[in-house]
């Protein structure tokens, strides 16, 4: 960990301290990139009725947007907390070089904000979730992938 580290992380922090001020969750994300915050979120899931509209996950939006690329690879994504399976996938799809947080999941779970059932999830058989998820194979399927490949201007992924 770096000075810088330390400052970015207090930024993140400040986001999800103004945000609980604000009505929303205790979550702020700073994206960086060669020192320079590129993109910033705060947590709106119940300001926005939506539940993908975490910290990470708007900073990712907000990034992207300005650099005008899915990618951020060189970039960093510091966040006030560690990010919940949702937020971790979005970062690993982003292609950032690095997450570095300040509270961890314990921290989330004392104020109600636990992951763990998640993490478990996870880890269990998908026989077993409490939600189905069923692939259904159709005549169709895979034409949306061929079509994708037959597109000479596709930005590879």
């Amino acid at each position: 960990m770096t000075p810088d580290d330390e400052s970015w992380l207090s930024q993140a922090i400040a986001l999800a301290t103004a945000n609980v001020a604000d009505g929303g969750g205790p979550f702020g994300a700073v994206v960086v990139r060669a020192g320079v915050v590129i993109g910033a979120g705060q947590n709106r899931v119940t300001r926005d009725n939506d539940p993908t509209a975490h910290a990470e996950v708007l900073a990712i939006r907000a990034a992207c947007q300005a650099i005008g690329t899915f990618s951020l690879a060189g970039a960093t994504v510091y966040t006030s907390c560690e990010p919940c399976p949702l937020c971790l996938a979005a970062c690993l799809w982003a292609r950032v070089d690095r997450v570095v947080f300040a509270a961890d999941r314990t921290d989330a779970a004392r104020a109600g904000f636990d992951d763990s059932v998640f993490y478990d999830l996870f880890e269990s058989d998908p026989a077993t979730w409490p939600m189905p998820v069923l692939g259904h194979r159709v005549p169709t399927a895979s034409t949306p992938m061929d079509a994708w490949l037959a597109r000479p201007t596709r930005d590879e992924y």
